[in-house]
């Protein structure tokens, strides 16, 4: 009988210990059991404003902080992308904007960059076109016209109203 529980009890000893995670030596912790991973940001023209989920990060060359799962992937902190947005200094020059896939809804995570850099001076790639979770079918719509009368949609006796000259209520 012993030797049962002392079974279940290491059993269940060994399923707690698998199940925590702990992070590297010497990384920095964050939110959501996350670490922090520090990626330069560079740009063909120094001086080009980076912005990181709409908020301003200054001035290229820059580091910024992403707080991201320990495995090296984007975390979910609420939203599908995690977006890298250049803003051009001169004239002839493009906005570039990357996206970074999170994992949300289980849609796909991307990795961490061990750097990011925007040419500004090459117009940036053409966006894929949107993706629709129901895709219209490949035939048309064939109307059969109205179908059979059944009746109205109301049993039984009815009363009306009668407000003023031009309004009725049935």
């Amino acid at each position: 009988m012993r030797t049962k529980w002392t079974l279940a009890a290491s059993l269940a000893a060994a399923l707690v210990l698998v199940g925590c995670q702990s992070l590297p030596p010497g990384a920095e912790p964050g939110p959501h059991h996350t670490m922090a991973y520090i990626v330069p940001v560079d740009a063909s023209e120094p001086g080009a404003h980076i912005e990181v989920n709409g908020q301003d990060m200054g001035q290229t060359p820059i580091k910024i902080k992403i707080f991201g799962d320990p495995d090296g992937t984007f975390h979910d902190f609420g939203s599908y992308y995690y977006v890298v947005r250049a803003l051009p200094v001169a004239t002839n020059q493009y906005e570039h904007v990357q996206f970074f896939r999170t994992g949300k809804m289980f849609a796909g995570e991307d990795r961490i960059p061990s750097r990011i850099f925007f040419d500004m001076n090459r117009p940036p790639p053409p966006q894929p076109p949107p993706t629709y979770y129901y895709a219209p079918p490949a035939y048309p719509y064939y109307y059969y016209g109205p179908g059979p009368y059944w009746g109205g949609p109301y049993w039984g006796p009815s009363f009306r109203f009668y407000v003023g000259p031009g309004f009725h209520h049935w």
